[in-house]
């Protein structure tokens, strides 16, 4: 699932046609479980917890609660760790 933290859009594509639509997201565009903008092709990353984070410094208490939503979600991306 495709899914923009900026204007909420929901899309089921695979990732290649996300990519060529103009989505930013993992694989093509960045990497999975790292922050990054994850927007689809007619947003802005200006509005992205990654904008927050990198570029305006905010930490965790400043950021919106749809940029920690983002977060999460970007965290969420990450399979969940086996011990051996």
């Amino acid at each position: 699932m495709h899914w923009c933290e900026s204007c909420g859009l929901e899309e089921l594509l695979d990732s290649r046609d996300a990519y060529d639509a103009g989505w930013d997201f993992p694989p093509h565009m960045g990497t999975r479980g790292v922050i990054s903008p994850r927007t689809c092709p007619n947003c802005s990353i200006k509005n992205t917890a990654w904008w927050a984070i990198a570029i305006e410094d905010h930490g965790i208490d400043e950021m919106t609660p749809q940029e920690r939503k983002a977060v999460g979600r970007i965290l969420d991306e990450l399979p969940p760790t086996t011990s051996g």
